[in-house]
């Protein structure tokens, strides 16, 4: 699994017009993408590495803050670009096996007390963000 997290003072996910998740910070947007191989435990994991990432002010973790976090599956994040000019996205799981496991991965974020809030998996989404630093990081498990 990979997650993009980039510390946020407002964050936002739209589905047709409506908005179906948004966040005011600072907290953490994560996108995040999976891949064939990757199991519950990886989400899981990933979810921890994810909660308690000091990034934020002060070098505290959104565990440590209480932080929200906004989550969106980005299969993108697999893109395949090492030939042409068009990338492949065969290193992308399929939906069947990406959607449980994004449900782990907020599952867990949820089990540890995070305020999560979501995406809609599959959707055509625009995210709207506020990049604070800026900071952003590349997770992979």
């Amino acid at each position: 699994m990979r997650a993009v997290v980039q510390v946020v003072s407002s964050a936002s996910v739209t589905v047709d017009g409506v908005v179906v998740g948004a966040i005011d910070g600072p907290g953490l947007m994560v996108l995040v993408g999976v891949t064939h191989d990757d199991k519950a435990t990886d989400a899981a994991r990933l979810a921890t590495k994810v909660y308690e990432l000091r990034i934020l002010d002060g070098e505290r973790s959104a565990a440590d803050l209480g932080a929200p976090l906004l989550v969106v599956s980005q299969f993108t994040l697999y893109a395949d670009t090492r030939k042409g000019r068009r990338p492949s996205w065969s290193a992308a799981a399929p939906g069947d096996l990406a959607e449980p496991l994004i449900g782990v991965f907020v599952e867990a974020l949820r089990g540890r007390g995070a305020h999560v809030e979501t995406g809609v998996f599959g959707a055509a989404m625009s995210v709207s963000l506020v990049n604070e630093g800026p900071v952003t990081v590349l997770l992979e498990t």
